[in-house]
C-alpha cells in the first residue's frame, strides 16, 4: 500500500503540476478584452511596459504555486497515517502521560510540526517570488518571526479545540458533532473580539495615526455610517511589504478602524478615504456579522458531513491504517482530510458571496464619497502597487478570488461616473 501511494501520488500529483502549468503559463488568457481597451480600466492606459510584463509574469507564477500547493496537506495527512507515523504520535503522546488534556495537545503538536516542516520549502518559495517582484521587504530573521508565531498561535488554539472535539466524540458518540458546532460559535464569536487587540499586536506595531488631518476626515466618515470609533490606527508595514491594505474589524468595544502605512505613503487623501468608506461599507452592511452567520451555517453542514464520512472512513479504511474508532486521536489526520476537502467544495460559493459582498461596498463607497475619480485611481494604484492582473483566468477568478478583479470593478466605477454626468 505504502509503494503504491507513492507512486499514484508522484504520477497524480506530475499530471496535475503539468496541466496546472499549461493552462496558466499556455492557454489561459490574460488579456483585457477588446471593449476594454483604452479605458480606465486597461492597465496599459496606467502602466508601464515593465510593470505589465512583471504583473504577468508574478501573477501566472504567484497562481501556480497557489494551485500546485493546495493538495498538499492532502496528500501529508494521507501519507502520515499509511506510513504509520499517526500511530506513532499517537503512542507516545500516550507514553508521556496518561492524561487525555495532554496526550492530544502532544499529538497536535508532533502532526502540526511534520506539516509544518514539510510545508516550508513551499512557503519560502512563495517568500523568494515576493522579494524578487518588489512585493515583499521583509528579512529572512522577520520573516522567520511571523513564521513561528502563526505556528504557536495555531497549535494553542487547534490544540484546544481538538482536545475539546475529542472529548465530546469519546462523550457523545452520536451526537458530538452538533456540540461542537454550539461550542464552536461562541468560539467564533470570542475570537472576532479579541483579534484586534490581542492576536494582530504580535505581528506588527499599531499607533495612532499621524496624520491628525487624516484622521478627522476618516472619523467624520465614520460618524455619517454610525460606526463608533474615537481614533484610526495606523500599522507599520512597509518594514516587511510595498502591498497596501486597510480595514474595519473587531465587535463591540474592540472595533478598529486601521491603515496600513504603505497606503497613506501611496494614495492621496480623497484615494484613502474612498478605501476607507469601502471598509466601513462592509460594517454599515454588516458583512463581518453575515459572514459570521455563513460561517456558522456552513461548519453544522460541514460537521454534519464529516460526522457521516469519518464514521464511513474508520469502517472502510480503519484496520489498514491502525485507526480503533472514530474517538481514536490517531484518526485525527483523516478528519483534517474530510474538513479540508468539504471547505474546498465549499470555496467557490463562499468566494462568490464575498465578491458580492465586495461589490456591495464599492458601490457604497462611490456613494459616500462622490468622488470616482478618487476611487479609480486607488484601484489603479492597488493594481501597479500588488503587480495584480486585472482580468485574471477564470479558473483563478472562481477559485481564489474574494474581490471582483480590477476590471469588473474600475468598470463599475466608470458607469457611475458616466450616469452621474
Amino acid at each position: 500500500m505504502k509503494k503504491r501511494f507513492v507512486t499514484w501520488t508522484l504520477v497524480l500529483f506530475s499530471l496535475y503540476g503539468l496541466l496546472l502549468g499549461l493552462y496558466l503559463f499556455q492557454w489561459a488568457d490574460f488579456g483585457v478584452p477588446e471593449a476594454y481597451q483604452g479605458t480606465a480600466a486597461d492597465p496599459a492606459t496606467f502602466m508601464t511596459d515593465r510593470q505589465l510584463e512583471l504583473s504577468e509574469d508574478f501573477s501566472r507564477y504567484k497562481d501556480f504555486l497557489s494551485f500546485v500547493t493546495q493538495p498538499l496537506e492532502w496528500i501529508i495527512y494521507l501519507g502520515v497515517m499509511i506510513f504509520g507515523a499517526s500511530l506513532i504520535f499517537q503512542q507516545f503522546s500516550e507514553r508521556v502521560s496518561r492524561f487525555t488534556f495532554i496526550q492530544i495537545p502532544l499529538y497536535v503538536l508532533l502532526l502540526q510540526t511534520v506539516t509544518t516542516i514539510l510545508l516550508f520549502p513551499f512557503d519560502y518559495i512563495s517568500r523568494r517570488l515576493s522579494l524578487a517582484y518588489g512585493i515583499s521587504t521583509q528579512g529572512f530573521s522577520s520573516w522567520m518571526k511571523d513564521q513561528l508565531i502563526g505556528f504557536w498561535i495555531g497549535f494553542i488554539i487547534m490544540a484546544l479545540l481538538i482536545t475539546v472535539l475529542y472529548w465530546l466524540i469519546k462523550r457523545f458518540e452520536k451526537r458530538w458533532w452538533l456540540y461542537a458546532w454550539m461550542l464552536l460559535v461562541p468560539f467564533l464569536v470570542f475570537m472576532m473580539f479579541i483579534q484586534p487587540v490581542v492576536i494582530d499586536p504580535l505581528y506588527n506595531d499599531f499607533t495612532e495615526l499621524q496624520d491628525k488631518q487624516l484622521e478627522e476626515k476618516i472619523l467624520g466618515l465614520a460618524s455619517q455610517a454610525d460606526i463608533p470609533a474615537e481614533r484610526v490606527y495606523e500599522v507599520n508595514m512597509s518594514e516587511k511589504t510595498n502591498s497596501m491594505n486597510a480595514y474595519v474589524n473587531g465587535i463591540g468595544s474592540n472595533l478598529r478602524i486601521v491603515l496600513w502605512d504603505t497606503t497613506l505613503n501611496r494614495l492621496k487623501d480623497n484615494e484613502v478615504l474612498f478605501i476607507m468608506a469601502h471598509e466601513m461599507g462592509h460594517y454599515v452592511m454588516h458583512h463581518l456579522y453575515l459572514n459570521l452567520l455563513g460561517v456558522v451555517v456552513s461548519s453544522f453542514v460541514g460537521l454534519f458531513l464529516a460526522y457521516h464520512l469519518m464514521h464511513y472512513a474508520v469502517r472502510k479504511w480503519g484496520d489498514k491504517w491502525k485507526i480503533r474508532s472514530v474517538s481514536d486521536i490517531a484518526g485525527l489526520p483523516l478528519l483534517f482530510i474530510i474538513l479540508s476537502l468539504l471547505s474546498f467544495i465549499a470555496n467557490p460559493v463562499e468566494l462568490a458571496i464575498s465578491r458580492n459582498a465586495e461589490q456591495s461596498a464599492d458601490e457604497y463607497a462611490i456613494e459616500m464619497t462622490k468622488d470616482p475619480n478618487a476611487a479609480v485611481g486607488s484601484f489603479q494604484e492597488l493594481t501597479v502597487n500588488s503587480l495584480n492582473e486585472v482580468n485574471p483566468p477564470a479558473l483563478v477568478k472562481y477559485l481564489q478570488y474574494g474581490h471582483p478583479t480590477m476590471m469588473e470593478r474600475i468598470n463599475m466605477l466608470e458607469q457611475y461616473q458616466e450616469q452621474e454626468e
